[in-house]
């Protein structure tokens, strides 16, 4: 197996944690986005960056980006659907 390339992140994120409210937590599935994950999606939808220039930004290869994104909105899709938490995990080693 490849060893992983390292990403850069360039925000920080505050929260890493949300929930649907008025459900108690212990009652709630969780699922797990990485700050990758996370910042792919932030470069895409809030800086409006195409694949090409996020990847660059991020340090990975477009295939890898483009990996991270669909992964990230499957795993956003199923919280928001099946009603989950959603936890960010954070990783200061790929923090920039």
């Amino acid at each position: 197996m490849r060893k992983r390339a390292r990403r850069r992140v360039g925000y920080r994120f505050k929260e890493t944690y949300f929930k649907p409210r008025g459900i108690p937590l212990s009652l709630l599935g969780e699922t797990v986005l990485s700050f990758e994950e996370l910042e792919s999606l932030r470069l895409r939808y809030l800086n409006k960056l195409d694949q090409d220039k996020a990847a660059k930004k991020m340090n990975i290869s477009q295939s890898q980006y483009q990996r991270d994104i669909t992964k990230a909105l499957e795993k956003l899709t199923d919280a928001l659907i099946n009603e989950k938490a959603i936890k960010v995990e954070r990783d200061i080693a790929n923090l920039s």
